[in-house]
Protein backbone atom coordinates (compact mmCIF):
# COMPACT_ATOMS: atom_id res chain seq x y z
CA UNK A 1 0.00 0.00 0.00
CA UNK A 2 1.86 2.80 -1.34
CA UNK A 3 1.90 6.21 0.41
CA UNK A 4 3.62 8.64 -2.02
CA UNK A 5 0.36 10.04 -3.42
CA UNK A 6 -2.02 12.56 -1.74
CA UNK A 7 -4.96 10.90 -3.82
CA UNK A 8 -3.80 7.02 -3.24
CA UNK A 9 -7.19 6.43 -2.65
CA UNK A 10 -7.86 7.50 -6.09
CA UNK A 11 -5.36 6.24 -7.68
CA UNK A 12 -6.18 2.75 -5.85
CA UNK A 13 -6.23 0.59 -3.14
CA UNK A 14 -7.14 -2.87 -1.74
CA UNK A 15 -7.69 -3.15 1.82
CA UNK A 16 -7.88 -6.58 3.43
CA UNK A 17 -11.17 -5.70 5.82
CA UNK A 18 -12.52 -8.75 8.49
CA UNK A 19 -15.85 -8.17 8.40
CA UNK A 20 -17.83 -7.79 11.19
CA UNK A 21 -20.99 -10.45 12.40
CA UNK A 22 -23.88 -8.67 11.00
CA UNK A 23 -22.78 -5.95 8.63
CA UNK A 24 -23.77 -6.10 5.58
CA UNK A 25 -20.85 -6.41 3.12
CA UNK A 26 -22.55 -3.02 1.79
CA UNK A 27 -22.29 -1.51 5.49
CA UNK A 28 -18.38 -1.44 5.00
CA UNK A 29 -18.06 -0.21 1.43
CA UNK A 30 -20.29 2.76 2.73
CA UNK A 31 -18.62 3.32 6.06
CA UNK A 32 -14.97 3.19 4.40
CA UNK A 33 -16.65 5.50 1.18
CA UNK A 34 -17.48 7.77 3.66
CA UNK A 35 -14.14 7.72 5.37
CA UNK A 36 -11.88 8.37 2.09
CA UNK A 37 -14.04 10.94 0.41
CA UNK A 38 -14.19 9.05 -2.69
CA UNK A 39 -17.44 7.43 -4.92
CA UNK A 40 -15.22 4.69 -6.20
CA UNK A 41 -15.56 2.36 -3.70
CA UNK A 42 -16.36 -1.57 -4.03
CA UNK A 43 -16.10 -5.43 -2.65
CA UNK A 44 -14.58 -8.70 -4.31
CA UNK A 45 -17.60 -10.79 -3.24
CA UNK A 46 -19.97 -10.62 -0.92
CA UNK A 47 -20.62 -11.78 2.89
CA UNK A 48 -23.87 -12.56 4.34
CA UNK A 49 -24.72 -10.15 6.88
CA UNK A 50 -23.95 -13.59 9.47
CA UNK A 51 -20.79 -14.63 8.15
CA UNK A 52 -17.52 -12.74 8.86
CA UNK A 53 -14.10 -12.95 7.51
CA UNK A 54 -12.44 -11.72 4.76
CA UNK A 55 -13.63 -8.91 1.84
CA UNK A 56 -11.20 -7.08 -0.10
CA UNK A 57 -12.29 -3.84 -1.41
CA UNK A 58 -10.77 -1.93 -4.34
CA UNK A 59 -11.02 1.94 -4.24
CA UNK A 60 -10.27 4.42 -7.29
CA UNK A 61 -8.63 2.93 -10.24
CA UNK A 62 -8.79 -0.63 -8.58
CA UNK A 63 -12.03 -0.99 -8.56
CA UNK A 64 -11.04 -2.14 -12.08
CA UNK A 65 -10.08 -5.12 -10.39
CA UNK A 66 -12.79 -6.33 -8.66
CA UNK A 67 -13.77 -9.21 -11.10
CA UNK A 68 -10.31 -10.60 -11.18
CA UNK A 69 -10.32 -10.84 -7.39
CA UNK A 70 -13.85 -12.36 -7.17
CA UNK A 71 -12.90 -15.48 -9.61
CA UNK A 72 -10.18 -16.18 -7.23
CA UNK A 73 -10.17 -19.51 -5.06
CA UNK A 74 -11.77 -19.45 -1.51
CA UNK A 75 -11.13 -20.62 2.00
CA UNK A 76 -14.09 -20.58 4.75
CA UNK A 77 -14.20 -22.30 8.22
CA UNK A 78 -17.31 -22.12 9.99
CA UNK A 79 -19.97 -24.83 11.46
CA UNK A 80 -22.93 -26.97 10.22
CA UNK A 81 -25.61 -27.44 12.62
CA UNK A 82 -27.52 -31.41 12.05
CA UNK A 83 -31.09 -32.13 13.21
CA UNK A 84 -33.08 -29.27 11.74
CA UNK A 85 -33.49 -27.05 8.61
CA UNK A 86 -34.50 -23.58 7.74
CA UNK A 87 -35.69 -21.60 4.83
CA UNK A 88 -32.59 -20.11 3.84
CA UNK A 89 -30.33 -22.52 4.93
CA UNK A 90 -28.64 -20.32 7.52
CA UNK A 91 -29.99 -18.57 10.54
CA UNK A 92 -31.34 -15.59 9.21
CA UNK A 93 -34.32 -17.89 9.46
CA UNK A 94 -36.06 -19.89 12.46
CA UNK A 95 -34.50 -23.96 12.40
CA UNK A 96 -37.50 -26.21 11.41
CA UNK A 97 -38.39 -29.80 10.80
CA UNK A 98 -36.64 -31.44 13.64
CA UNK A 99 -35.06 -34.72 13.05
CA UNK A 100 -33.37 -37.32 15.48
CA UNK A 101 -29.64 -36.87 14.54
CA UNK A 102 -27.61 -39.43 17.50
CA UNK A 103 -27.29 -41.79 14.40
CA UNK A 104 -25.06 -39.75 12.40
CA UNK A 105 -21.39 -40.58 13.33
CA UNK A 106 -18.26 -38.82 12.61
CA UNK A 107 -17.54 -41.27 10.31
CA UNK A 108 -20.36 -40.81 8.03
CA UNK A 109 -20.33 -36.58 8.00
CA UNK A 110 -16.33 -37.55 6.87
CA UNK A 111 -17.66 -39.87 4.08
CA UNK A 112 -20.84 -37.66 2.85
CA UNK A 113 -17.78 -34.38 2.56
CA UNK A 114 -15.55 -36.67 0.36
CA UNK A 115 -19.07 -36.90 -1.85
CA UNK A 116 -19.46 -33.44 -1.65
CA UNK A 117 -15.63 -33.02 -3.14
CA UNK A 118 -14.35 -32.35 -6.82
CA UNK A 119 -16.51 -31.11 -9.50
CA UNK A 120 -20.30 -31.24 -8.44
CA UNK A 121 -23.85 -29.83 -9.59
CA UNK A 122 -24.99 -27.00 -6.52
CA UNK A 123 -28.71 -25.72 -7.03
CA UNK A 124 -28.11 -21.97 -4.90
CA UNK A 125 -30.13 -21.11 -1.83
CA UNK A 126 -34.15 -19.69 -2.99
CA UNK A 127 -32.86 -16.66 -0.54
CA UNK A 128 -30.26 -15.47 -2.57
CA UNK A 129 -29.70 -12.40 -5.14
CA UNK A 130 -29.65 -14.62 -8.45
CA UNK A 131 -31.99 -13.61 -10.91
CA UNK A 132 -34.73 -15.46 -12.39
CA UNK A 133 -36.60 -13.46 -15.47
CA UNK A 134 -34.90 -10.05 -13.67
CA UNK A 135 -36.17 -10.55 -10.44
CA UNK A 136 -34.23 -11.23 -7.77
CA UNK A 137 -35.19 -14.76 -6.35
CA UNK A 138 -35.18 -13.80 -2.50
CA UNK A 139 -37.67 -11.17 -3.63
CA UNK A 140 -39.85 -13.98 -4.57
CA UNK A 141 -39.08 -16.22 -1.68
CA UNK A 142 -40.44 -13.33 0.75
CA UNK A 143 -43.74 -13.47 -0.82
CA UNK A 144 -43.73 -17.63 -0.24
CA UNK A 145 -43.37 -18.12 -3.66
CA UNK A 146 -40.68 -21.06 -4.46
CA UNK A 147 -39.39 -21.63 -8.22
CA UNK A 148 -36.87 -24.34 -9.80
CA UNK A 149 -33.44 -22.89 -9.78
CA UNK A 150 -30.91 -24.39 -12.11
CA UNK A 151 -28.18 -26.48 -10.63
CA UNK A 152 -24.50 -24.73 -11.55
CA UNK A 153 -21.17 -26.44 -11.64
CA UNK A 154 -18.78 -25.55 -8.81
CA UNK A 155 -15.92 -27.40 -7.53
CA UNK A 156 -15.14 -28.32 -3.87
CA UNK A 157 -11.12 -28.58 -3.50
CA UNK A 158 -11.17 -29.53 -0.33
CA UNK A 159 -13.89 -30.40 2.17
CA UNK A 160 -13.60 -31.78 6.02
CA UNK A 161 -14.83 -31.64 9.11
CA UNK A 162 -12.25 -30.37 11.65
CA UNK A 163 -14.61 -31.36 14.56
CA UNK A 164 -17.66 -33.18 15.33
CA UNK A 165 -19.27 -32.10 18.72
CA UNK A 166 -23.25 -33.31 18.05
CA UNK A 167 -25.11 -32.04 17.12
CA UNK A 168 -22.56 -29.12 15.30
CA UNK A 169 -20.10 -30.17 12.68
CA UNK A 170 -16.84 -27.59 12.30
CA UNK A 171 -15.18 -27.41 8.91
CA UNK A 172 -13.02 -26.26 6.28
CA UNK A 173 -14.10 -25.83 2.93
CA UNK A 174 -11.89 -24.66 -0.05
CA UNK A 175 -14.40 -24.07 -3.31
CA UNK A 176 -14.45 -22.21 -6.38
CA UNK A 177 -16.18 -19.05 -6.90
CA UNK A 178 -20.22 -19.31 -7.23
CA UNK A 179 -20.09 -21.96 -4.41
CA UNK A 180 -22.67 -20.96 -1.47
CA UNK A 181 -21.76 -22.88 1.67
CA UNK A 182 -25.37 -22.83 2.90
CA UNK A 183 -26.43 -24.86 0.14
CA UNK A 184 -23.46 -27.15 1.05
CA UNK A 185 -24.71 -27.07 4.59
CA UNK A 186 -28.29 -28.44 3.43
CA UNK A 187 -27.20 -30.97 1.02
CA UNK A 188 -24.94 -32.28 3.91
CA UNK A 189 -28.28 -32.36 6.18
CA UNK A 190 -29.99 -34.22 3.25
CA UNK A 191 -27.46 -37.12 2.91
CA UNK A 192 -27.17 -36.94 6.38
CA UNK A 193 -30.88 -37.77 6.91
CA UNK A 194 -31.55 -35.21 8.96
CA UNK A 195 -31.30 -32.17 7.78
CA UNK A 196 -28.84 -29.75 8.35
CA UNK A 197 -28.48 -25.07 8.93
CA UNK A 198 -24.96 -23.24 8.85
CA UNK A 199 -25.12 -21.93 11.70
CA UNK A 200 -21.88 -19.92 11.75
CA UNK A 201 -19.39 -18.96 8.31
CA UNK A 202 -16.21 -17.17 8.25
CA UNK A 203 -14.20 -16.14 4.48
CA UNK A 204 -10.36 -16.32 5.88
CA UNK A 205 -8.56 -17.14 2.43
CA UNK A 206 -9.53 -15.60 -1.30
CA UNK A 207 -6.84 -16.30 -3.61
CA UNK A 208 -3.32 -14.99 -2.41
CA UNK A 209 -5.11 -13.08 0.49
CA UNK A 210 -5.27 -14.30 4.29
CA UNK A 211 -7.63 -13.28 6.70
CA UNK A 212 -4.43 -12.61 9.40
CA UNK A 213 -3.35 -10.04 6.80
CA UNK A 214 -6.75 -8.26 7.45
CA UNK A 215 -7.39 -5.28 9.46
CA UNK A 216 -10.80 -4.61 11.47
CA UNK A 217 -12.90 -1.66 10.68
CA UNK A 218 -11.25 0.28 13.68
CA UNK A 219 -7.90 -0.92 12.53
CA UNK A 220 -8.76 0.37 8.89
CA UNK A 221 -10.08 3.91 9.55
CA UNK A 222 -6.62 4.30 11.82
CA UNK A 223 -4.74 3.70 8.74
CA UNK A 224 -7.02 5.53 6.58
CA UNK A 225 -6.43 8.50 8.81
CA UNK A 226 -2.91 8.27 9.27
CA UNK A 227 -2.42 7.81 4.67
CA UNK A 228 -4.69 10.68 4.76
CA UNK A 229 -2.45 12.98 7.34
CA UNK A 230 0.86 11.62 5.21
CA UNK A 231 -0.97 12.83 1.99
CA UNK A 232 -1.60 16.13 3.31
CA UNK A 233 1.89 16.76 4.67
CA UNK A 234 3.42 16.02 1.32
Amino acid sequence: MQNDHKNIFEEGQVLLINKPLEWTSFDVVRKIRNTIKIKKVGHAGTLDPLATGMLILCTGKFTKRINEYMAQEKEYTGTFTLGAVTPTYDLESEPQDFKDYNSVTPEQLQAIAAQFTGEIMQVPPMHSAIKKDGIRVYELARKGQTIELDPRRITIKEFEFTKIEMPVAHFRVVCSTGTYIRSLANDVGKAAGCGAYLSSLCRTRIGAFTLDKSMTMDEAFEWIAKEKAMGNRE
